[in-house]
């Protein structure tokens, strides 16, 4: 996977886990509290989401100021976040525009 030596390895881990974690409130634990009456996973799900969420952050401020991230680029990255499937555009893109450096 990524090296969690760099600030950039550690947070592209970080957002690949935070994504995984949203999409399963999106569409796994949300459709099994409202459809099948199991509250738990929304519960647990969503407590650890909101902690992978405040680590994002976290490493998104150490990313942007470790290797210089433009402000527009570290906007991009919050942005992404809070969209479903956001966070792996966003590494599909950033990905692109490393290559091409």
């Amino acid at each position: 996977m990524y090296t969690l030596k760099t600030a950039d390895g550690r947070f592209r881990t970080v957002a690949l886990i935070e994504s995984i974690s949203f999409l399963f409130l999106l569409f796994i634990a949300m459709p099994l509290k409202y459809g099948a009456d199991m509250p738990l996973f929304v519960k647990y799900g969503g407590w650890a989401h909101g902690l992978l969420f405040i680590l994002y952050f976290f490493m998104l401020i150490d990313v942007y100021i470790s290797e210089r991230w433009s402000f527009k680029q570290a906007f991009m990255a919050g942005v992404a976040s809070v969209l479903p499937f956001g966070c792996f555009i966003f590494e599909r893109y950033w990905r692109s525009k490393q290559t091409a450096a």
